[in-house]
This record gives C-alpha cells, structure tokens and sequence, in this order.
C-alpha cells in the first residue's frame, strides 16, 4: 500500500510539473518538429532525436523531457503521410501500413485511410501510456522474465507472419522471406566475424544493408517507379475523398481490433531489441486472422490500417518500460533518448532504477507527457492532412522526382557512404521484380528484419542451452522449454495454422494476372542462382565457426527446397496458370505509357552524376532536365519546381546537420558547403 501511495503522490506532482505553460510550449514545439520529420519518407525519430541532441546540453530537465517526448510520440503518427499517400514506409513501424493503406488513397480513399490511421494512432498511444503507468509498478518481474528463448521465441512469432503474407503461391512467400534473410546475414558475422557474401576488398558490405535501405528499395522505388510509368495521378480520376468522417466510424467499428493490437504493441514495445521493425507485421497479420471476409486485404482493407496504426503508436509507451526502468533501451530512438537523458540539468538524472527511486514524479511526468503528446499530435496531423492529402491529386510526374530526392538522402544518412545509393538502387530492383512477378514484398522484409534477431539469438541460446545440459539434462530442458516459451509456441503454431489456410485470400501486392512462362521462369532461376551462391559461400566458413555458417545454410537449404518446388510446378503448369503471375504482360503495369529501363534510368543518371559532381549538383541537373523533358514543364515551372526541391534539401540538411552524398569534384577541390 506505501508504493501505490507513494506512486499517486508522483503522479499529481506529475501534473503540477506538466501543466505550465512553458512545459506545454515545449511539448507543442516537439509534436511539429516530430511532425515535419515523420512526414519525410526514411527519417523517422532517430533522425528527429540526434536533431535534438545538441540543445539537451544543460537544458531544464522537464522542458527537454517534453521536448524530446513530443517528436517521440508523434513520429510513428505523422509518418503515415508517406505510407498512405505515397505508397512509402515513412519509417520501420509504418511499413504494414503500405499493404491497404497506399491502395485506399489509389481509391480515391486518403482521407478516409489517414482518418483511421490517426484514430487508431491516438487510441494505441494513450494505451501505450496508460499501460506504461502500470508497468512502472509491476512490469519489472515481467521484463526479468524475458530471457534469450523467450526473446527468440518471440522472433520466431514475428517469422510466422509470413505464412499470413505468402500470397495466393505459399511457396513463393516462403521463398521470399527466405531470400530476406539471407540478404540479411550479408556481411561480418556478430558470432565469429566470419564474412559471408563480401569481402574486406569491398568494406561496405562488410558491416550488410541498413533497414532503411532495404525499407525504401523494396516499397519506395518500385511505387514510385511503376507511378511514374502510368503518369498520372496516385488517386484514380484524381479525386481526394471525403471520409473523414468514415474513418473515424471506421475505427469505432474496429476497436476491440485497435484495443488488441495495441496490447501487441505495448509487449512487444517491452522487449528490448524488437520494437518498431516487427510490431507492425505481427499487428498486420492479427488483423488478417481476425477477418471473416479476407478478400481485400492488399487492396484497401480497412481493418489492415486500424491494426498497425494501432500497434506501432502503443509500442512508443511499451518501449520506455525496459528505458525507465533499467536504463536498457527498447529501440534505437531509446538509445538516443537515455543519451539525451543524461545531459539535462546537471546531468544527476540518469534511466533506470534510480531514476524510479530518485525522480519518481520525473518518471511519471514522461507518461502524461506521452499522452498529451498523442492527443496533440493527432489533432496537428488531421489539421494538415486535407492539405497534405492532395499530393494524391497531383499529377504523379511532379512528384516523382522529389521522391527520388528524398529515398537518395534518407538512405545516404543511414552509412553516410556513396555505396548506399548504389545499394538502394540494387534492393530497389529486386523490389521491381518481386513486385512483378507476385513474390510478396512484406514477406521479403519481414525475412530480412528478423535476420539478425534469429541469429543473434538462436548462437546465445544455444550456447548457453548447451551449457546447462552439460551440467544436467532436465536443467536444459526447464531454460529452453519455459512457461513463457511454450505459450508462445503454442501461439506460433496456431498463427501458422491458421495463416496457411487464410494466405490464398491475402494480395500483398495487389491483383495480378498471369502472363507467358519465360520472365517468371527467368526471375525463378535468378533468385535460385544467387541463394545457392551464398549457401556455397556460407559453406566454406571454417568449421570451428560453426555459428556463423549454421542459419544462412539452413535458411539457404530450405529456400532453395522452395525454389526446386517452384521449378517443378511451372514445368508442369500451362501458360496462364496463376504461378506465371506478371503485371508487366497482363496487369496494371501493361498500360503503362513509359518503358521500365527508360523510367529507371532517370535514377540511375542522378546516382551517377551525384559519383562524379555530388549530390547537391547533380540534384540540380536532374530536376532541371526531369520537369523539361519527362514533365514537359514550361520553363518558369521547371525553375520555380527545382528551386524549391534544392531548397528543401539545404534547409533539411541545415537543420538535421547532415552532409550530402559527395562525387569525384569534391575530392579533387574544396568546394563549400552545400556544395562539399
């Protein structure tokens, strides 16, 4: 009874510490920069948190706190601008979002999509809060009990999502995801620093692929590719949609599915190391299995909006349980918050158990503020959405290029390397073509999102499994098989079940109809080429590393089982059959005006010039050449269009203090900056 009343007496001096008008100015001032860099597709609260960094120095510890819990809490709310309208994960949590809700605003639908995304973002983030007020008393056993099988377990959950997103050719998903992974073990093992597919001859690939590469290859490139090539507006017959309203109903109609997946997104938000990159699938796939009627799911379901939205705001409250209470952070912005943390006031305010000792009304300041900051943001985000929202009315080819512009310098941020160009460039032809052929994207990604955490704890596990059954069998047995582990076994197995069932009805990439055998045949062999490559490559690591050849043989060897199976079945099917899906022959990419290589090699040309004269020139030539040529601008169009492009590039690198991609000129001369 002493700690519940010692926890009431935190929270109304909570209050008195919160609702100052300085305190409120601060969290407002957090919401709009969290705001503006949500809605920039790839940056996500990293970016927005490091922008901040710099000014937590000494700073009054609430108004920093209020600062930096405003960006935090509205992030995963403002970034689903660029996933509904654009078709463009705006960040990590945002992904799952794409699949209906980028086909609702092609309906005609945005309004509607952003309206239930916001509601759903509102409800999960004063669940994320509300939980987050009660597992400040007694999550800490909960987190404890969380240990390396528990913790893969949980991954393997997250894996299992993929038999929901296969699509109508269960093989090809499994494949897909296989194919994830596998691109994502490239590079130095973490176990033996063995290096698999790279060299030290080419040292970027020595550290693999940043997700933020991979997140807007795999989704940005291929929809802004295929958009490009139709020229003409996101929204058919170019219509914004009301449904403000019918967004909202939407939610209300949903809400024992919101009120789920926020509960997803709160434990999984707990969890240190899983976070944003996986909630949102686990959210998707609930959702799916939820649903009678799974028919649209990938074309424009609702309930596939509600479910994420839900999930990836409730996360932010979840993932400050394991910050505030052990000073381990729950994901990468965490990690930058307890930094940001320790330089406030005169720095004796430090994460963890001392701080729930020490500053309990400090801790809990941070829950109201989160909730604030959700009510706030919301409303900021529905104010600026019927502006925003007309993007989809606009036509496409106006918007392409500064798309382009934006996918180079988020992913140039992620290593800060010319090489992440070329690498978003590679992933994003792979997304072409998995796209193209029906392989499903989002089981690609979830493959290469849950590589490292399969692996990372899959070696730990079994190596300290291997030491209890050294000591005794049945010690062995109780740390693998705990109670913890076999619910979610259980709960593994029952989503496989049921997702195997339920895939046929699931389009993750749309409708698409079947085309001739040789593209899909070709695109088959290719796929299968490269895994037997890394699988020969994994097999030549020395034995006594066994650990770092182990999960890219065993995921090589099964996909390429699927790959062999394929092979069998389009032998043996006649033209036309479903397995030839192609949307470049019989679906919606057919009618294009534009040829793909003509369309893709405006890219390539601005990844080229930025090699020889960097970014910033090369940005110049490229928007000056696109609006004349491909937009067919007059000339005033085209100077006022690339001013404001280049504009935006200075003002955001001036503000987020980062550098642009350098090319050949700057290493010969020193230029100034933004030129350098």
């Amino acid at each position: 009874m002493e700690a519940f009343a010692t926890a009431a007496t935190a929270l109304g001096d909570a209050w008195g510490l919160i609702l100052q008008p300085v305190v409120l100015g601060y969290l407002i001032l957090g919401v709009v920069m969290g705001l503006a860099v949500g809605v920039f597709p790839g940056l996500g609260g990293i970016a927005g948190l490091s922008l901040l960094l710099p000014f937590m120095f000494g700073m009054d510890p609430i108004l920093g706190l209020a600062l930096m819990i405003g960006m935090v809490a509205v992030v995963p709310t403002s970034d689903t601008f660029a996933s509904v309208l654009l078709g463009i994960p705006g960040s990590s949590a945002s992904q799952a979002t794409v699949l209906d809700g980028f086909p609702m605003a092609k309906n005609g639908q945005a309004a509607r999509a952003l309206s239930a995304a916001f509601a759903s973002s509102l409800f999960g983030g004063l669940v994320g809060a509300t939980f987050l007020t009660l597992f400040i008393l007694v999550a800490r056993p909960i987190v404890l009990a969380f240990g390396l099988p528990e913790m893969l377990m949980v991954t393997v959950l997250g894996l299992s999502m993929v038999a929901i997103l296969a699509g109508r050719i269960a093989l090809k998903g499994l494949a897909a995801a296989a194919l994830g992974i596998m691109i994502g073990t490239i590079g130095e093992a973490d176990g033996g620093g063995s290096l698999r597919m790279a060299t030290y001859d080419i040292p970027y690939l020595t550290d693999g692929l940043k997700l933020v590469i991979v997140g807007l290859g795999i989704f940005a490139v291929p929809e802004i590719v295929a958009l490009l090539r139709r020229d003409r507006s996101i929204a058919k017959g170019a219509k914004l949609g009301a449904g403000w309203m019918d967004g909202a109903r939407d939610w209300f109609a949903n809400k024992w599915l919101s009120v789920r997946c926020s509960i997803i997104g709160v434990v999984i938000g707990v969890i240190p190391g899983l976070g944003g990159s996986v909630v949102d699938w686990i959210a998707y796939g609930h959702a799916v299995q939820t649903t009678k009627d799974k028919s649209m799911f990938g074309k424009g379901e609702v309930r596939g909006v509600v479910g994420p939205e839900s999930s990836n705001n409730a996360k932010e409250g979840g993932g400050l349980v394991p910050t505030l209470l052990f000073g381990i952070p729950g994901s990468g912005s965490m990690a930058i918050f307890i930094g940001a943390v320790a330089l406030l006031g005169s720095g004796d305010i430090e994460v963890g158990p001392g701080m729930l000792k020490g500053n309990l009304d400090i801790t809990y300041s941070i829950v109201w503020l989160l909730a604030l900051a959700n009510v706030v943001g919301t409303a900021l985000c529905i104010a600026a959405s019927g502006g925003i929202a007309r993007l989809t009315t606009i036509r496409f080819t106006y918007l392409a290029p500064f798309l382009f512009m934006l996918i180079s310098f988020a992913a140039f941020q992620s290593g800060q390397n010319f090489e992440d160009l070329l690498a978003l460039f590679a992933i994003g032809l792979i997304g072409i073509f998995l796209r193209r052929f029906d392989w499903s994207r989002p089981a690609f990604l979830i493959g290469f999102v849950l590589s490292n955490p399969v692996e990372t704890f899959t070696n730990q596990a079994f190596q300290i499994a291997s030491f209890r059954f050294r000591k005794s069998f049945e010690e062995g047995i109780e740390y693998i098989f705990s109670p913890i582990v076999i619910v979610l076994i259980v709960i593994t197995i029952v989503s496989v079940f049921l997702g195997v069932r339920q895939a046929k009805a699931i389009a993750p990439e749309g409708e698409v109809e079947s085309g001739s055998k040789r593209a899909p045949l070709i695109f088959l062999l290719a796929i299968a080429a490269y895994l037997l490559f890394a699988v020969v490559n994994a097999n030549a690591i020395p034995d006594y590393n066994l650990t770092d050849k182990i999960v890219p043989l065993v995921v090589g060897g099964f996909a390429l089982v699927c790959c062999a199976l394929l092979l069998v079945r389009m032998i043996r099917r006649p033209e036309g059959d479903v397995i030839f899906a192609d949307k470049e022959v019989a679906g919606e990419d057919a009618d294009a005006r534009y040829g793909l290589w003509s369309t893709l090699a405006w890219f390539a040309g601005l990844i080229a010039a930025t090699w020889l004269v960097g970014f910033i020139i090369a940005l110049v030539g490229f928007l000056i050449t696109f609006f004349r040529v491909r937009a067919g601008a007059t000339w005033l169009q085209t100077i006022v269009l690339s001013a404001g492009g280049i504009g935006l590039m200075m003002v955001m690198a001036g503000a987020l203090n980062r550098d642009f991609p350098p090319g050949l000129l700057q290493a010969a001369v020193d230029l100034p900056w933004p030129l350098k």
